[in-house]
């Protein structure tokens, strides 16, 4: 259980070798302490070695500093340099261990850096014109003059029933749930009805019309917040937040300061691009603009009239890329893996050359999340940006004969639990104006392996549904949900909400509920 008062994370609550990167000068620390959990600090406490010793860290990845930096919290990473590839080069499993996999996800030593809260978006909330301007009309309407506005019946119904259960109203305002996305809410661009049904409740159409403190946490990637979140609001036909929703690359906004020149490979033509131009990235670079100036670079590339059209290309033989950021899935496997390549056996970054030293002088190379499979439309999961880590991984080992040394985001990562803690303290003060917090967070997911461990590490109550990845037993064998398996996302938060809230909780609003009887009168269940 996830609690406000909690002790605060202390390296050797994760193991006494790990070097903290220090706070830059008059960098202030974040207002919020994030919790401990004995299961965090025990699962990465011996590495991944059979000696159950770190992993040389003479030659790990630098650790990005930025003295001026003030709106950034650098968390480090906490898995071993020893590459997901290396148990391919001698046997080739096409089902290693997912334990494993995650025990071997990032770079000892290395920093990953979050936005601090608040989050400052350059990103619009979701709103439906027609209901705002219906709402604008209202409030014309019910000004009178000399007079206070006419108030919905709703509304004061609303106001009178919270005053009357003010116990349970305060319950209400002390659980939050963290939702993945694909597997849990949707398929794709397909509703799962639960979905729909389990935000209606939450945002209001409940025993209380209270909106109960919910937000998005996927691994899905790929498109600007706004444009998810248009998407993610007409198929769950709930608004969804741009400051309630967190992708795989959101808080990889924070490396914009870091970093000036970048290459962004994945996504839908040029989306990524859009995405890191919106996060305050300087100097773009994506692989078509690399093939439009060199199409020998790519040898099995078909590079259309169109897509030279829409490139950029420059002498990229004068340019030097500081980092490589993979914020999606590639789209075209071949190019982008020569070209990252190229990068990595470069001389600091710059096309056309190979380094004498490729090891100490390879740019920082970033993935924004490490699962291998992603749920679809398909009736089987698909190979998800992992698949193509690994792979990388792999061609990197044999060419260079050293493991690569990356960092990955997304979950299960320490990073995106506690920058998914600033932003439900801020989206707390949203709904509530108490920017806290709550006791009671639940994280309700289909994918053991990122959603369920993560979950489990960070101290939150973890829901595992059967609507996506997980299609097993009674539990996840290796990572069990602590608070259970159920068949869809609705059943979870039910049964989340009666154990918080009481048995006799109801699941829908009824306007004909009187507050003079304790808001008991006709309540649906």
């Amino acid at each position: 259980m996830s609690g406000a008062g909690g002790p605060a994370f202390k390296d050797v609550d994760f193991s006494k070798s790990i070097q903290t990167p220090p706070d830059s000068p008059g960098k202030p620390k974040s207002k919020f302490t994030h919790k401990k959990t004995e299961s965090w600090s025990k699962h990465f406490q011996n590495g991944n070695r059979r000696d159950g010793s770190w992993a040389s860290v003479e030659n790990k990845m630098a650790i990005p500093t930025s003295p001026g930096s003030h709106n950034t919290i650098e968390v480090p990473a906490l898995r071993s340099p020893d590459a997901d590839a290396s148990q391919y080069m001698h046997n080739l499993s096409v089902s290693p261990s997912q334990k494993e996999r995650r025990l071997s996800r990032n770079s000892f030593g290395a920093a990953l850096p979050i936005p601090r809260s608040k989050r400052q978006s350059r990103l619009s909330s979701v709103t439906f014109p027609d209901v705002q301007e219906a709402l604008r009309n209202a409030s014309k309407e019910s000004q009178r003059p000399g007079m206070p506005p006419i108030q919905p019946t709703r509304e004061i119904l609303v106001s009178q029933v919270q005053d009357v259960q003010s116990d349970k109203v305060k319950l209400a305002k002390n659980m939050a749930f963290v939702f993945d996305i694909d597997g849990v809410l949707v398929h794709g661009d397909r509703l799962i009805p639960e979905g729909k049904m389990v935000l209606d409740m939450l945002n209001g159409n409940n025993q209380l019309g209270i909106k109960i403190p919910h937000i998005f946490l996927t691994n899905g990637s790929g498109k600007p917040e706004l444009a998810r979140t248009e998407q993610l609001s007409k198929i769950l036909q709930n608004p969804v937040n741009t400051e309630q929703f967190i992708q795989s690359h959101t808080p990889m906004r924070a490396l914009a300061e870091y970093y000036n020149t970048v290459l962004v490979v994945g996504g839908e033509g040029y989306k990524c691009r859009e995405v890191a131009e919106q996060y305050g990235f300087k100097d773009i670079i994506v692989p078509n603009d690399i093939v439009a100036w060199d199409e020998s670079i790519a040898p099995y590339r078909v590079f259309t009239d169109e897509e030279r059209a829409s490139a950029r290309p420059r002498d990229f033989s004068k340019v030097n890329i500081d980092a490589i950021m993979v914020f999606s899935d590639s789209r075209d496997y071949a190019t982008d893996m020569q070209i990252i390549m190229d990068l990595l056996v470069s001389e600091n970054g710059r096309l056309g050359t190979v380094a004498k030293d490729p090891v100490s002088q390879r740019i920082p190379i970033y993935f924004s999340q490490g699962d291998f499979l992603c749920p679809t439309e398909h009736p089987h999961p698909r190979m998800s940006q992992g698949a193509f880590r690994i792979g990388l991984e792999a061609m990197y080992k044999a060419h260079t004969g050293v493991d690569l040394e990356r960092v990955v985001y997304g979950k299960p990562e320490l990073a995106t639990y506690k920058y998914a803690d600033e932003v439900i303290a801020s989206w707390m003060d949203v709904l509530h104006g108490e920017e806290r917090i709550p006791e009671n967070i639940y994280m309700i997911g289909d994918n053991p392996a990122s959603d369920i461990v993560g979950g489990n590490m960070y101290g939150w109550n973890t829901c595992l549904v059967r609507t996506g990845v997980f299609q097993g037993g009674e539990n996840d064998e290796e990572n069990p949900a602590n608070f259970g398996v159920f068949a869809n996302v609705w059943e979870a938060v039910t049964a989340a909400c009666r154990k918080q809230l009481g048995d006799d909780f109801k699941f829908k609003w009824d306007d004909r509920v009187n507050p003079v009887l304790h808001g008991n009168q006709s309540a649906i269940h």
